[in-house]
């Protein structure tokens, strides 16, 4: 299955009860959480390969799934990262379309969109790197980044729990959040280009007899540098 495919939506439900399931740790991701996970790293300043971000879709540190066999790992894996190429597709190419993944609760009679575990994916996403957002945090785009503070952070001022803990107020923070998406990553998007056109070769240029890094036990001249001749 190719990545440029969007989940469909019997591959959207699979992928969401198998992180449900008693398969993975009780802390695994949901698919709320999953997305705004998803969303930070993609819009964040920089690249995060996905060796780094998928183990801690599975929960605490060392947590793994039980595989009924590496098929369906293989599956489940694809469809994470489907799920993943449609918010990078969606930034890429219509960012004011992109759409969080957020619940619904019905209060009193009223539809109201819960964004708490949506926040918590995307803090969870940040704090892969956590350095790299401070730059957001010291500009003038900091408001935007707000909303996603008071709802995902781990502690917040005692003073702003009012604004939290009525569903109607979390409601209107969810509403801002998808609003102003679209300005975070706008504030990311230069910097991130110039971070990739900067990156410097870390380490050092083999040498033309020195044994070829691939592992074939050939020269480099002989190997993988054959063809610079």
């Amino acid at each position: 299955m190719q990545l440029d495919q969007p989940l469909s939506e019997k591959e959207f439900d699979d992928l969401d009860n198998f992180l449900l399931s008693d398969r993975c740790s009780d802390d695994a991701m949901t698919m709320d959480t999953l997305h705004g996970y998803l969303t930070a790293i993609a819009i964040g300043l920089e690249t995060i390969m996905p060796a780094e971000w998928l183990p801690r879709v599975w929960g605490e540190e060392g947590a793994v799934p039980k595989w009924k066999n590496p098929k369906e790992e293989e599956r489940i894996v694809n469809l994470i990262m489907r799920f993943m190429n449609e918010v990078l597709v969606t930034f890429e190419v219509a960012p004011k379309e992109f759409e969080p993944l957020y619940v619904e609760h019905d209060i009193n009679g009223e539809t109201l969109i819960d964004a708490e575990a949506w926040c918590w994916g995307f803090w969870e996403g940040m704090e892969l790197h956590p350095g790299s957002w401070a730059e957001i945090w010291d500009s003038e785009a900091a408001p935007l980044m707000r909303p996603i503070y008071l709802l995902g952070a781990d502690e917040i001022e005692e003073s702003e729990l009012a604004e939290v803990e009525d569903p109607k107020k979390a409601h209107k923070l969810a509403l801002e959040i998808e609003a102003n998406l679209p300005g975070i990553h706008r504030f990311w998007l230069p910097r991130r280009k110039a971070a990739v056109e900067t990156v410097r070769r870390e380490e050092p240029k083999v040498g033309r007899n020195d044994d070829c890094p691939c592992g074939s036990g050939k020269k480099y001249k002989k190997c993988c540098g054959a063809n610079q001749d």
